[in-house]
C-alpha cells in the first residue's frame, strides 16, 4: 500500500511542472552633474534604463516600473522592475488575497512607466 501511495505521489509530482516567471529588481545608476533640465534627465534615465534591457537581462520583458529614484553625491540611483508576461501576472496576483494562478506566457506589447 505504501508502495502504490508512493509511487501516485511520484507520478503526480513528476506531471506537474512549475510555471517559469521572471521579475528582477535592477539598480543602476546615471551621472546628474550635467543635466540642466528636465529633458535631459528624462533622457538620461530612458537611456539607463534601455542600456539594463538590452546588456542585463535574458529574457523579453513586458513590464518595466521605475520603484525609486535617489540621488548620492553627483550619480541618480535608480530601482527597477523588471518582469516578462508571467511575472507580471505573478505581481498583480500578490495585491489580491485570491490564489496565485499563473497561466502560461501570453504574447504582450512592451510596456514601460516611469
Amino acid at each position: 500500500m505504501k508502495a502504490l501511495l508512493a509511487a501516485i505521489v511520484l507520478v503526480m509530482t513528476a506531471a506537474a511542472s512549475p510555471a517559469m516567471a521572471y521579475v528582477v529588481l535592477v539598480t543602476t545608476s546615471v551621472p546628474v552633474a550635467g543635466l540642466t533640465d528636465d529633458a535631459q534627465l528624462k533622457t538620461a534615465v530612458a537611456s539607463a534604463v534601455e542600456d539594463v534591457l538590452t546588456h542585463a537581462i535574458g529574457f523579453r520583458p513586458t513590464v518595466v516600473t521605475l520603484e525609486a529614484a535617489r540621488v548620492v553625491g553627483d550619480r541618480m540611483y535608480l530601482l527597477l522592475t523588471i518582469a516578462d508576461a508571467d511575472g507580471e501576472a505573478f505581481i498583480e496576483s500578490l495585491s489580491t488575497d485570491e490564489p496565485v494562478s499563473i497561466e502560461p506566457a501570453r504574447e504582450s506589447t512592451r510596456s514601460v512607466t516611469y
